[in-house]
């Protein structure tokens, strides 16, 4: 089952990771999926900011900086896969 809990806002090609502007809480070692027009795949939370420092956990309102393994685009929807 997928929860929806958010939206890419910003992807930062360079050091590959996205801004998500969440809905639900998340945690490090949750899985998500990224789903959007040209994107899908399903990756483990590693490591996420907020405003720079490092967080285990972010909740709905918060604008995170999440490591990702492949290229997201702004609109991306992200879900949480609960097991």
């Amino acid at each position: 089952m997928e929860i929806e809990i958010g939206k890419v806002t910003h992807y930062f090609t360079k050091i590959g990771v996205a801004v998500i502007e969440l809905k639900d809480k998340i945690k490090v070692g949750d899985k998500i999926h990224i789903k959007g027009a040209t994107t899908d795949f399903v990756q483990e939370v590693k490591s996420m900011q907020i405003n720079h420092k490092p967080v285990k956990e972010a909740n709905s309102g918060d604008d995170i900086g999440l490591l990702v393994e492949e290229r997201v685009r702004e609109g991306d929807k992200v879900y949480k896969i609960v097991e």
